[in-house]
């Protein structure tokens, strides 16, 4: 029989999620982010009947400028907005998420 101690336990008081994080700076740099990827993407494939499989040099860029994949994003689009209005508190293993205060909002977010 073990017996286990507090430093045995899983730290599930965590204030920083283990998430990767795909936000922007800003929601202007992250749609610039966008166009930038999705122009690529599109132009790697529209180009081809022109410039033939040269076109597909494009496919890296769009995919560096999305940070992986369309999805990924999408989902730093909805971080970038949601930062600064979404608090995540956790108490006694139990994490939720409450919209910020006004003194909150005002404070700036990331470097």
């Amino acid at each position: 029989m073990t017996t286990h101690t507090k430093s045995d336990a899983p730290d599930t008081a965590r204030t920083k999620s283990d998430a990767p994080d795909f936000a922007s700076a800003s929601v202007p740099r992250h749609l610039a982010r966008g166009a930038a990827g999705f122009g690529s993407l599109i132009a790697s494939v529209a180009l081809i009947p022109v410039t033939g499989p040269l076109s597909l040099l494009l496919l890296p860029a769009g995919v560096l400028a999305l940070r992986g994949c369309p999805m990924c994003w999408a989902i730093g689009l909805a971080q970038t907005i949601s930062r600064g209005r979404l608090r995540r508190d956790c108490e006694d293993g139990v994490c939720s998420l409450r919209v910020a205060e006004r003194a909150d909002a005002g404070r700036p977010v990331g470097p």
